[in-house]
This record gives structure tokens, sequence and C-alpha cells, in this order.
């Protein structure tokens, strides 16, 4: 079973969608990409930053929320990465097979699909001054707290 699955809503940054496809096949867990993305698949910067664990990756692209979500079963367990949350991410108690959401590096989640995750809603606790850490490190924080949550299934 994979452990865990990555979503990324709308990323903007090529080198951000490659270094989260490269933490992604270290760790095992599935990326999902949901549409529109910021830039091609394609990409040199996509390719470099995930440079040849790309072949080692589950990744699934999706044309927008609506066909994502329409294919998630009614039991998944889905928790968004907000600046907003109240909650801290070690807080949460993660399960294999748990889908972790991030918002685009402009503008996050949309509150639609916040209010959608209810009480799973997580920040990664920063300074104040601090506005938010880089995708690619939030995604790469909260999936080895989950990782570690569940014994680093067959991570060695």
């Amino acid at each position: 079973m994979t452990p865990f699955r990555i979503v990324l809503h709308q990323p903007e940054i090529p080198q951000n969608a490659g270094a989260v496809l490269r933490t992604c096949a270290a760790t095992g867990a599935e990326l999902h990409l949901i549409g529109p993305l910021g830039f091609r698949l394609d990409v040199a910067g996509v390719r470099r930053a995930g440079m040849d664990y790309r072949e080692w990756a589950t990744v699934r692209r999706w044309n927008d929320w609506e066909s994502f979500s329409a294919q998630l079963p009614a039991e998944s367990r889905l928790f968004a990465a907000t600046t907003k949350a109240a909650r801290h991410h070690v807080a949460c108690r993660f399960e294999p097979g748990d889908w972790l959401l991030f918002g685009s590096e402009g503008s996050g989640l949309p509150e639609e699909i916040l209010s959608a995750c209810g009480e799973r809603q997580m920040r990664i606790p920063m300074v104040a001054r601090a506005r938010s850490l880089n995708l690619a490190q939030s995604v790469a924080v909260i999936l080895y707290e989950a990782s570690r949550q569940v014994g680093f299934g067959e991570m060695v």
C-alpha cells in the first residue's frame, strides 16, 4: 500500500514540483498534481529538480479539483496544509493511505477546499514574521512527520 499521497493544487513553480517529486520517490508516496499547472511537466526545471527519480515516483495528473475530488473514495482522509490553521501538523494523527494536500505557492488553497477538509487542516509552526515556507519544504516537513508516525513504512 502507498503510505501517503501528496496532492499539489495548482502548483506554479516547476522546481518546487520537481523537488516534491523527488521527495515522493524517496518516501514511496504518490504525487497528485491538480491543474491548471503553472508550467509544463516536461520543462527543464521539473526534470532537473526531480533528476533520475521520476522513474521511481507514481505521478497522477488531474485537470481540476472537481475531477480529482470525484475519484476520492468516501472514506479518504484528506489533510490540508495552510498557514490559516490553528492546529500544528504534529498534532494530527496520520494513517497510511492519507492524502496530504498543499496549495499553490502564490495563493495557497481556496477557502472552499479548506472548508471541505473541515477539522483536518494543519500548519507548520514558525515565527510570527515568517509568511510561509517553500512548498517543497512544507511537503517534506509534513510527509516525514506522517511517515515517522507510522514507523517509516518501507523506508530504511
